[in-house]
Protein backbone atom coordinates (compact mmCIF):
# COMPACT_ATOMS: atom_id res chain seq x y z
CA UNK A 1 0.00 0.00 0.00
CA UNK A 2 1.17 3.63 -1.36
CA UNK A 3 1.75 6.40 1.26
CA UNK A 4 -1.43 8.06 -1.41
CA UNK A 5 -3.37 5.38 -0.98
CA UNK A 6 -3.11 5.64 2.55
CA UNK A 7 -4.03 8.71 3.00
CA UNK A 8 -7.37 7.94 0.88
CA UNK A 9 -8.22 5.82 2.77
CA UNK A 10 -7.36 7.09 5.90
CA UNK A 11 -9.57 10.04 5.02
CA UNK A 12 -12.37 8.16 3.21
CA UNK A 13 -12.59 6.79 7.09
CA UNK A 14 -12.08 9.44 8.54
CA UNK A 15 -14.83 11.60 7.10
CA UNK A 16 -17.76 8.86 7.34
CA UNK A 17 -17.00 8.00 10.90
CA UNK A 18 -17.09 11.93 11.84
CA UNK A 19 -20.72 12.28 9.83
CA UNK A 20 -21.98 9.60 11.74
CA UNK A 21 -20.72 10.38 15.13
CA UNK A 22 -22.01 14.02 14.35
CA UNK A 23 -25.38 12.79 13.19
CA UNK A 24 -25.62 10.77 16.34
CA UNK A 25 -24.29 13.56 18.75
CA UNK A 26 -26.50 16.50 17.31
CA UNK A 27 -30.01 17.27 17.45
CA UNK A 28 -31.42 14.98 14.59
CA UNK A 29 -34.01 12.29 14.80
CA UNK A 30 -31.72 10.19 14.96
CA UNK A 31 -30.84 11.38 18.81
CA UNK A 32 -34.04 12.13 19.59
CA UNK A 33 -34.87 8.16 19.41
CA UNK A 34 -31.54 7.81 21.17
CA UNK A 35 -32.90 9.80 24.16
CA UNK A 36 -36.20 8.14 23.99
CA UNK A 37 -34.80 4.26 24.19
CA UNK A 38 -35.13 3.62 20.42
CA UNK A 39 -31.92 2.01 19.59
CA UNK A 40 -33.17 -0.08 16.55
CA UNK A 41 -32.82 2.25 13.75
CA UNK A 42 -29.44 4.31 15.37
CA UNK A 43 -28.22 0.97 15.56
CA UNK A 44 -29.02 -0.14 11.81
CA UNK A 45 -28.02 3.41 11.17
CA UNK A 46 -24.27 2.81 12.46
CA UNK A 47 -24.19 -1.15 11.00
CA UNK A 48 -25.05 0.31 7.49
CA UNK A 49 -21.82 2.84 8.13
CA UNK A 50 -19.60 0.06 8.97
CA UNK A 51 -20.57 -2.18 6.06
CA UNK A 52 -19.99 0.73 3.66
CA UNK A 53 -16.21 1.00 4.99
CA UNK A 54 -15.55 -2.18 5.30
CA UNK A 55 -16.66 -2.71 1.25
CA UNK A 56 -14.99 0.38 0.76
CA UNK A 57 -11.78 -1.51 2.23
CA UNK A 58 -12.48 -4.90 0.63
CA UNK A 59 -12.76 -3.08 -2.97
CA UNK A 60 -9.53 -1.04 -2.38
CA UNK A 61 -7.49 -3.77 -1.30
CA UNK A 62 -8.62 -6.57 -3.16
CA UNK A 63 -6.80 -8.10 -6.32
CA UNK A 64 -8.71 -6.06 -9.23
CA UNK A 65 -7.40 -9.48 -11.97
CA UNK A 66 -4.06 -8.46 -12.34
CA UNK A 67 -2.19 -10.46 -15.10
CA UNK A 68 0.28 -12.44 -13.87
CA UNK A 69 3.61 -12.82 -15.57
CA UNK A 70 4.00 -16.52 -17.24
CA UNK A 71 6.70 -18.03 -15.41
CA UNK A 72 4.23 -16.70 -11.91
CA UNK A 73 1.24 -18.48 -13.48
CA UNK A 74 3.10 -21.67 -14.57
CA UNK A 75 4.99 -21.77 -11.46
CA UNK A 76 1.83 -21.12 -8.96
CA UNK A 77 -0.81 -22.96 -11.08
CA UNK A 78 -2.74 -25.86 -8.91
CA UNK A 79 -5.39 -28.11 -10.51
CA UNK A 80 -8.03 -26.00 -9.09
CA UNK A 81 -6.76 -22.84 -10.79
CA UNK A 82 -6.29 -24.55 -14.10
CA UNK A 83 -10.05 -25.42 -13.48
CA UNK A 84 -10.56 -21.92 -12.93
CA UNK A 85 -8.21 -19.92 -15.12
CA UNK A 86 -9.93 -19.70 -18.58
CA UNK A 87 -8.17 -21.60 -21.34
CA UNK A 88 -7.92 -19.17 -24.27
CA UNK A 89 -8.30 -21.64 -28.04
CA UNK A 90 -4.86 -21.92 -29.22
CA UNK A 91 -5.47 -19.90 -32.36
CA UNK A 92 -5.88 -16.83 -30.68
CA UNK A 93 -3.00 -14.84 -30.73
CA UNK A 94 -2.18 -13.11 -27.34
CA UNK A 95 -0.76 -9.48 -27.31
CA UNK A 96 2.37 -9.00 -24.83
CA UNK A 97 2.04 -5.45 -22.71
CA UNK A 98 4.86 -2.92 -23.71
CA UNK A 99 5.41 -2.31 -20.17
CA UNK A 100 5.54 -5.41 -17.85
CA UNK A 101 6.00 -8.16 -20.93
CA UNK A 102 2.96 -10.34 -19.91
CA UNK A 103 0.65 -12.13 -22.39
CA UNK A 104 -1.92 -9.72 -22.51
CA UNK A 105 -6.06 -11.57 -22.60
CA UNK A 106 -8.37 -9.41 -24.32
CA UNK A 107 -9.81 -6.07 -22.61
CA UNK A 108 -6.97 -6.17 -20.35
CA UNK A 109 -5.16 -3.37 -19.90
CA UNK A 110 -1.72 -1.58 -18.61
CA UNK A 111 -2.86 0.66 -15.98
CA UNK A 112 0.75 3.04 -14.89
CA UNK A 113 -0.48 3.76 -11.96
CA UNK A 114 -0.73 0.02 -10.62
CA UNK A 115 2.03 -1.03 -13.19
CA UNK A 116 0.24 -4.14 -13.84
CA UNK A 117 -2.24 -5.03 -16.51
CA UNK A 118 -5.50 -5.30 -15.49
CA UNK A 119 -8.37 -8.01 -17.19
CA UNK A 120 -11.42 -6.52 -18.11
CA UNK A 121 -9.96 -3.42 -16.98
CA UNK A 122 -12.73 -0.88 -16.41
CA UNK A 123 -10.77 1.98 -14.94
CA UNK A 124 -8.18 3.18 -11.99
CA UNK A 125 -10.35 5.25 -9.48
CA UNK A 126 -8.44 7.35 -7.35
CA UNK A 127 -11.59 7.02 -4.40
CA UNK A 128 -10.12 3.76 -3.93
CA UNK A 129 -6.69 4.31 -4.87
CA UNK A 130 -6.82 0.56 -6.95
CA UNK A 131 -8.29 -0.45 -10.48
CA UNK A 132 -11.88 -1.64 -11.37
CA UNK A 133 -11.09 -4.67 -12.88
CA UNK A 134 -13.03 -7.89 -13.50
CA UNK A 135 -12.41 -9.22 -10.11
CA UNK A 136 -13.61 -6.37 -8.26
CA UNK A 137 -15.66 -4.68 -10.11
CA UNK A 138 -19.34 -6.44 -8.88
CA UNK A 139 -17.89 -6.02 -5.44
CA UNK A 140 -17.68 -1.89 -5.90
CA UNK A 141 -20.92 -1.78 -7.63
CA UNK A 142 -21.81 -3.42 -4.14
CA UNK A 143 -20.40 -1.02 -2.55
CA UNK A 144 -21.90 2.11 -4.77
CA UNK A 145 -25.28 0.91 -3.76
CA UNK A 146 -24.82 0.33 -0.20
CA UNK A 147 -22.85 3.73 0.02
CA UNK A 148 -25.66 5.42 -1.72
CA UNK A 149 -27.91 4.24 0.88
CA UNK A 150 -26.22 5.49 3.94
CA UNK A 151 -26.04 8.83 2.16
CA UNK A 152 -29.58 9.36 1.42
CA UNK A 153 -30.27 8.05 4.74
CA UNK A 154 -27.90 10.76 5.97
CA UNK A 155 -29.10 13.27 4.36
CA UNK A 156 -32.57 12.69 6.06
CA UNK A 157 -31.17 12.85 9.27
CA UNK A 158 -28.41 16.03 8.93
CA UNK A 159 -32.32 17.53 7.34
CA UNK A 160 -34.18 16.48 10.17
CA UNK A 161 -32.06 18.28 12.55
CA UNK A 162 -31.94 21.65 10.39
CA UNK A 163 -34.40 24.71 11.44
CA UNK A 164 -33.92 27.05 9.32
CA UNK A 165 -33.74 30.40 10.80
CA UNK A 166 -32.08 33.76 9.63
CA UNK A 167 -29.80 34.76 12.10
CA UNK A 168 -26.01 34.63 13.40
CA UNK A 169 -26.84 32.64 16.75
CA UNK A 170 -28.73 30.00 14.66
CA UNK A 171 -25.78 29.15 11.64
CA UNK A 172 -23.36 29.10 14.53
CA UNK A 173 -25.37 26.48 16.92
CA UNK A 174 -25.89 24.21 13.53
CA UNK A 175 -22.62 25.30 11.00
CA UNK A 176 -21.85 20.97 11.54
CA UNK A 177 -25.36 20.33 9.84
CA UNK A 178 -25.23 22.57 7.21
CA UNK A 179 -21.81 21.54 6.23
CA UNK A 180 -22.53 17.96 6.19
CA UNK A 181 -26.62 18.09 4.94
CA UNK A 182 -24.16 19.97 2.00
CA UNK A 183 -21.60 17.20 1.64
CA UNK A 184 -23.99 14.61 1.72
CA UNK A 185 -26.60 16.09 -1.26
CA UNK A 186 -22.58 16.63 -3.43
CA UNK A 187 -21.43 13.05 -2.47
CA UNK A 188 -25.10 11.40 -2.99
CA UNK A 189 -25.42 13.07 -6.41
CA UNK A 190 -21.61 11.86 -7.41
CA UNK A 191 -22.40 8.33 -6.06
CA UNK A 192 -25.69 8.45 -7.66
CA UNK A 193 -24.39 9.33 -11.28
CA UNK A 194 -21.53 6.82 -10.80
CA UNK A 195 -23.66 3.82 -9.88
CA UNK A 196 -26.44 4.46 -12.85
CA UNK A 197 -23.39 4.73 -15.27
CA UNK A 198 -21.99 1.80 -14.14
CA UNK A 199 -24.81 -0.04 -14.31
CA UNK A 200 -25.99 0.66 -17.92
CA UNK A 201 -22.62 -0.01 -18.72
CA UNK A 202 -22.65 -3.52 -17.33
CA UNK A 203 -26.12 -4.00 -19.08
CA UNK A 204 -24.12 -3.67 -22.01
CA UNK A 205 -21.27 -5.59 -21.42
CA UNK A 206 -18.63 -2.93 -21.84
CA UNK A 207 -16.25 -0.82 -19.41
CA UNK A 208 -15.50 2.93 -19.14
CA UNK A 209 -12.25 2.33 -20.76
CA UNK A 210 -13.60 0.75 -23.96
CA UNK A 211 -17.06 3.12 -24.06
CA UNK A 212 -14.68 5.81 -24.11
CA UNK A 213 -11.88 4.74 -26.18
CA UNK A 214 -13.49 2.56 -28.88
CA UNK A 215 -11.74 4.23 -31.83
CA UNK A 216 -8.63 3.37 -30.52
CA UNK A 217 -9.48 -0.18 -29.43
CA UNK A 218 -8.00 -2.81 -32.16
CA UNK A 219 -10.72 -5.30 -31.11
CA UNK A 220 -13.75 -2.75 -31.04
CA UNK A 221 -12.39 -0.67 -34.38
CA UNK A 222 -11.86 -3.87 -36.37
CA UNK A 223 -15.40 -5.56 -35.56
CA UNK A 224 -18.47 -5.72 -37.28
CA UNK A 225 -20.48 -5.48 -34.22
CA UNK A 226 -20.56 -2.43 -32.14
CA UNK A 227 -20.22 -4.64 -28.96
CA UNK A 228 -19.04 -7.75 -30.14
CA UNK A 229 -19.13 -9.07 -26.32
CA UNK A 230 -23.09 -8.16 -26.01
CA UNK A 231 -25.24 -10.65 -25.19
CA UNK A 232 -28.16 -9.47 -24.02
CA UNK A 233 -28.88 -7.29 -20.93
CA UNK A 234 -30.04 -10.61 -18.67
CA UNK A 235 -27.11 -13.11 -19.56
CA UNK A 236 -24.46 -9.53 -19.64
CA UNK A 237 -26.09 -9.39 -16.06
CA UNK A 238 -26.30 -13.25 -14.77
CA UNK A 239 -22.23 -13.25 -16.31
CA UNK A 240 -21.00 -9.67 -14.27
CA UNK A 241 -23.09 -10.77 -10.78
CA UNK A 242 -23.18 -14.31 -10.86
CA UNK A 243 -20.25 -15.84 -12.62
CA UNK A 244 -17.74 -17.60 -10.27
CA UNK A 245 -14.65 -17.53 -12.67
CA UNK A 246 -12.93 -15.70 -15.02
CA UNK A 247 -14.41 -15.66 -18.13
CA UNK A 248 -12.37 -16.07 -21.41
CA UNK A 249 -13.22 -13.00 -23.96
CA UNK A 250 -12.07 -14.28 -27.05
CA UNK A 251 -13.97 -17.17 -27.01
CA UNK A 252 -17.00 -14.97 -27.08
CA UNK A 253 -15.43 -12.46 -29.57
CA UNK A 254 -14.77 -14.92 -32.06
CA UNK A 255 -17.20 -16.95 -31.46
CA UNK A 256 -20.64 -14.83 -31.66
CA UNK A 257 -22.77 -17.59 -33.13
CA UNK A 258 -21.94 -20.42 -30.90
CA UNK A 259 -23.17 -21.56 -27.91
CA UNK A 260 -22.62 -19.58 -23.79
CA UNK A 261 -19.15 -19.99 -22.68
Amino acid sequence: MGAGGLWVRAAHTALSGGLALGLLLHRTDLRRQEERGELLQPLVFVLLVLCSVLLYFKVSLMDPGFVKPDEEVQAGKTEEQSMVTPQVPSNIKMRRCGYCMVKQPMRAKHCQLCQHCVRRYDHHCPWIENCVGEKNHPLFIVYLSVQLVVLLWAGHIAWSGLYLEQSWDWLQHNIFLVVSFLLIVMFTVFVLLLLISHLYLVSCNTTTWEFMSQHRISYLKHSELENPFDQGVILNLWRFFCSCHLTAWEKIYFHRDSEPV
